[in-house]
């Protein structure tokens, strides 16, 4: 495992490819082996989505239509589905060509620079958006995690938890500002205010996105408002 590998979030090719030493480690039952120290802080089942961040736009660029096993841990989450296709908005495949069966991912907690939460409405479930700043580019990469509020709830706090308490336990990861680790200690006990939208995670590191591709590819039919994103399941 290459502590320093940039999450997937975009290019298919970053699911459980087999000469890509960076996915998280699964066993038999395709549940997360810790590594070494590694301890477990919790296990959720939800939806997640993967989409781009623009300055005042969103673009969903795919989504698993089955539940994945989300687990969360001191230094990372990761996810897996079994029997689930990566379904990528706007994209064509060769006539023949079969999707992984096994999907998996995982974010580690030097990455996430803020999250976003989206409430529940008639028409969709709550989420939280784990959004990364990237290199040479604007465009944020965003991993959306979708269920039930209080799932989506006790998920974020689990999570902005997690990252401070990880960020402040390596001060070699990122030289932090004072201001940064005071807010970030703050952030390891102190509750979200109610309808709080956004919590900043100082001290993040930037992602690098796979391939060119992924930063120029032409985007269409997958252009989505925030409020039409979060309806988007």
């Amino acid at each position: 495992m290459h502590h320093d590998a940039s999450p997937f979030f975009i290019a298919p090719h970053r699911f459980d490819a087999a000469d890509d030493g960076t996915g998280p480690l699964l066993d038999r039952r395709h549940e997360l082996v810790p590594e070494d120290g590694e301890r477990v802080l919790g296990r959720h089942r939800l939806h997640v989505a993967g989409h781009l961040l623009g300055p005042s736009q969103t673009w969903l660029r795919w989504a698993l239509p089955a539940p994945v096993a989300l687990t969360v841990t001191d230094r990372r989450m990761a996810y897996a589905s079994t029997g689930s296709q990566l379904g990528l908005v706007g994209a064509r495949h060769r006539r023949g060509r079969r999707m992984p069966a096994l999907v998996s991912g995982q974010v580690r907690w030097q990455w996430p620079s803020r999250l976003e939460s989206v409430p529940a409405t008639e028409d969709a479930p709550a989420r939280v958006l784990v959004v990364c700043d990237a290199l040479r580019t604007i465009q944020q990469p965003a991993l959306a995690l979708i269920g039930p509020s209080p799932q989506v709830d006790e998920l974020s706090q689990q999570i902005r938890r997690a990252v401070a308490a990880f960020r402040l336990a390596r001060p070699e990861l990122v030289d932090l500002s004072p201001p940064e680790r005071d807010a970030l200690s703050r952030l390891t006990f102190v509750a979200p205010r109610p309808n709080q939208a956004r919590v900043v995670l100082p001290g993040s590191l930037p992602v690098e996105f796979h391939s060119r591709d992924d930063y120029y590819r032409p985007r269409h039919a997958d252009h989505l408002s925030y409020s039409a994103a979060s309806g988007q399941q």
